[in-house]
């Protein structure tokens, strides 16, 4: 089992044309991932080639779900059209939207999220490097993979990561398969200020899947969310839970890669979200390095074998 995403999953890619959608289309579906359509206003009729496969190209996403019936959107828009394609797939009805593009007016993402939530689709991203669920096959193709996650280095199992950042993400998933440690799910929910989905959100999902059995979480500094997703696992989680924070040597005030990872007050530090960490139970990661050898301690502790 997974969360949010599976192998049979329909996708379509909005922006299939553009150069870094039309590559990452190509790799996922060199995954087995099912793209049935891409969406470029104005080449309706066209079709995106790939070796094993024939993509039809839609104007609209309307039109692309009505010829498919695809549940789930990614979107390689640039910048300054990217919250329309968003609210598209939302107009759309599709289950979920996930945005890779990165440096989304905050505008046009405060706009998304008032219609979001009076909608059935769930947004990941902006800004996120999307999702993968590992399939069976050699590195673990035959699954699903969203976005622009390197899909090779995943392998089937049952460790849940979530994250602000898409490196460490990779960093985890890397250590993780090296172990000889699946994953059931790897989740990058992006580092803008405005985001869909929350860290909180995620491990709701992680910790009502029986297939996962421990979880890896990476954040930063700036906002709340990671101490908010903390203190509902200190109540609710039993699974094993791992945690790093990046930035600890940033200054204050001073923005530091992703939009949204700026110290505003004494709380969105990463030593207060460690602390934070460390009172819930969370085996706390010292460095990049030590995030899968992190999750192992926490699940001896438990007495949960997670290989």
């Amino acid at each position: 089992m997974a969360i949010l995403i599976t192998p049979e999953t329909k996708i379509l890619v909005q922006g299939i044309t553009g150069d870094f959608g039309g590559r990452h289309a190509r790799l996922s579906l060199d995954y087995g991932t099912k793209v049935v359509a891409g969406v470029t206003p104005g080449k309706g009729g066209q079709v995106f080639e790939h070796e094993q496969h024939r993509v039809p190209i839609f104007n609209s996403v309307h039109e692309a779900v009505a010829a498919t019936r695809a549940t789930v959107s990614v979107v390689f828009v640039p910048p300054p059209f990217a919250g329309d394609a968003i609210l598209e797939g939302v107009d759309a009805g599709l289950d979920l939207v996930v945005a890779i593009t990165e440096g989304i007016p905050v505008r046009d993402m405060i706009r998304v999220k008032r219609a979001i939530a009076g909608s059935k689709t769930r947004l990941l991203g902006p800004n996120c490097p999307g999702v993968v669920t590992p399939g069976t096959g050699p590195q673990s193709t035959g699954g699903c993979r969203i976005g622009i996650a390197p899909g090779y280095i995943h392998r089937k199992g049952h460790v849940g990561v979530v994250s602000r950042s898409g490196t460490l993400t990779y960093e985890a998933v890397y250590q993780l398969t090296t172990r000889n440690i699946g994953q059931s799910t790897c989740v990058g929910i992006g580092g803008d200020p405005v985001n869909g989905t929350s860290h909180l959100d995620v491990i709701r999902m992680f910790n009502a899947d029986p297939e996962t059995h421990g979880i890896i979480l990476i954040g930063e500094i700036g906002g709340n969310a990671e101490v908010e997703a903390a203190r509902w696992i200190k109540t609710n989680v039993r699974k094993p839970v791992a945690g790093f924070i990046a930035g600890a040597t940033a200054p204050a005030g001073r923005r530091m890669g992703h939009a949204g990872a700026i110290v505003g007050g004494a709380e969105d530090t990463a030593a207060a979200k460690i602390a934070v960490f460390k009172e819930c139970g969370i085996e706390v990661a010292a460095t990049p390095s030590d995030m899968a050898d992190a999750l192992l301690r926490a699940a001896k502790a438990k007495g949960i074998t997670l290989g």
